[in-house]
């Protein structure tokens, strides 16, 4: 129990084991693996559209039907991850999505990539209602941001690690080899998750200390929240409309950008993987510091309804700049402007997340994070054919950066106008 809780040899005062930061990091390495494989596609973009013929459009389908069952299967992973716990739930999440993804290496027809888009999809929806609801059995309030932050940093590990990966694969044994190794990733993770998770207080590794700590936010109440009750809910309202507006731009990036590389900047396969690192890694750097900029907030005195939204308008400002990413003729400069609002994206959805936490009883935390997931997934869909239209129509970038650039600040005022003061929800 030492090694969790060590004792001051100058006071005798138990302190706190940082286990659950062990915890933070398999929710860090599932949402790695979890855009490695949504990626994987985006990446094969050019190619498969040669071998299979696909058009602007017919790729904007696959991406469309992606997000319509991710957008179906938050809300459904929302309520299920709630009754059964983060352990069972990210479980099912990840055997769904893994058998998905390694199913497009066995597909040959649209039909047959379309199908396993929509397993993907419903898969890959309960990554995140799975990890916050994580977040809430074992971080305290306060440290609940900056845990969101480190395992949503993963998503930029993963965008970093999969356009380095999957070009070796695919150039080495071909696009179908691609989708199955980066497939195994996740069977390795999934055996870790069984064997090492579970609740902090049935927890052998997790002392008195740090649990007392994992505890210290007031009770919930006993009653059971009808789902059908957070419907009704402004801060619901609040943390769902705010998805709806930023998600699809994270979607137009993750699905686009190579494509944007290679028709404004003449990149392909071998060549555009270091831009999309340098990208991915300024984001991630944005994830944590989202996090980090919010709990400095709180431990100066600052309240959680200041904290989190100061962020928020920081990260808002940041992303002004893409929308002139279209006009940038040097690549490099086009990657700092481009990476600077996936930074700006991160930070400001790390503090987007907090938000159910915060202000909602923690039994309805990941169904109000499934009812937001729906409508991000849902906005992704519109973005979807919205990109293809432009792209086919106008064979231009440019209208679809100029909605990157101004959709944050809008997020931030209907978060603002519905949840003012940033108050418990009443449910």
């Amino acid at each position: 129990m030492t090694s969790q809780a060590e004792t001051s040899q100058t006071t005798g005062v138990m302190r706190p084991g940082r286990y659950r930061w062990a915890v933070c990091g398999l929710l860090f390495a599932a949402t790695a693996i979890n855009y490695i494989d949504r990626q994987t596609l985006a990446l094969l973009k050019g190619p498969l559209s040669q071998e299979f013929h696909w058009g602007e459009q017919d790729y904007a389908d696959l991406v469309f039907w992606f997000q319509a069952a991710y957008a179906a299967g938050y809300i459904v992973f929302g309520g299920l991850v709630d009754r059964l716990g983060a352990r069972v739930g990210y479980a099912v999440a990840v055997i769904l999505w893994t058998i998905a993804h390694i199913g497009h290496g066995f597909v040959s027809s649209f039909a047959g990539f379309k199908l396993m888009r929509i397993g993907l999809g419903l898969g890959e929806s309960g990554n995140f209602p799975s990890g916050v609801k994580a977040v809430t059995e074992w971080f305290p309030k306060r440290e609940r941001a900056l845990a969101i932050g480190v395992f949503n940093a993963g998503s930029n590990i993963g965008a970093i690690i999969a356009p380095l990966l999957v070009p070796i694969v695919t150039l080495t044994w071909g696009w179908q080899a691609a989708f199955i190794v980066t497939g195994l990733i996740g069977v390795v993770w999934l055996v870790a998750w069984i064997a090492i998770y579970r609740r902090p207080d049935k927890h052998p590794k997790v002392g008195t200390a740090e649990l007392a700590l994992i505890r210290s936010d007031p009770p919930d109440t006993e009653a059971k929240i009808p789902w059908l009750s957070l419907l009704w809910k402004r801060e619901t309202w609040a943390y769902a409309l705010g998805k709806f507006l930023i998600d699809p731009i994270w979607w137009m990036y993750l699905f686009w950008l190579p494509d944007f590389l290679l028709k404004r900047h003449h990149l392909d396969l071998k060549s555009f993987g270091l831009p999309l690192v340098a990208i991915y890694i300024l984001s991630d750097v944005g994830s944590i510091f989202g996090g980090w900029m919010s709990s400095a907030l709180l431990k100066s005195g600052r309240s959680l309804n200041f904290a989190r939204k100061a962020t928020m308008l920081v990260c808002a400002l940041a992303v002004i700049p893409v929308g002139w990413a279209m006009y940038i003729d040097d690549l490099w400069t086009a990657v700092g402007v481009i990476g600077l609002a996936a930074a700006a994206h991160q930070a400001f959805s790390a503090n987007l997340y907090a938000y159910p936490s915060d202000v909602f009883e923690r039994r309805a935390v990941a169904s109000v994070i499934g009812i937001g997931g729906t409508l991000g997934g849902v906005g992704g869909m519109f973005m979807a054919q919205a990109v293809g239209w432009v792209l086919a129509t106008l064979g231009s970038y440019t209208p679809i950066f100029v909605v990157a650039a101004s959709t944050y600040l809008v997020a931030l005022l209907v978060v603002h106008l519905l949840s003012p003061r940033y108050a418990p929800a009443k449910v």
